[in-house]
């Protein structure tokens, strides 16, 4: 699936490098399209209040689109 850019997206699992998990919203702010192989998208992570906290690059299966059905929830970012 291709995500257009600045979409709002969910991770589908755990990154632990990053401190970031299963679910935490991040927001599209680059393709990185491979010819032979899986597709990547770079994210901007932000805090609760707006602030950037992370840019990462995932590839296209670690992502997934939000759904109308789901709720939006705050957890504390532990610390490093």
């Amino acid at each position: 699936m291709k995500f257009e850019l600045f979409t709002r997206v969910a991770l589908k699992e755990d990154l632990a490098n990053y401190k970031l998990c299963r679910g935490d919203v991040a927001t599209i702010v680059e393709h990185h399209p491979v010819k032979n192989g899986e597709d990547g998208y770079s994210l901007e992570v932000f805090n609760a209040v707006g602030e950037t906290i992370s840019v990462i690059t995932v590839a296209e299966s670690q992502i997934e689109p939000l759904m109308s059905n789901e709720v939006l929830h705050v957890r504390i970012l532990e610390s490093a």
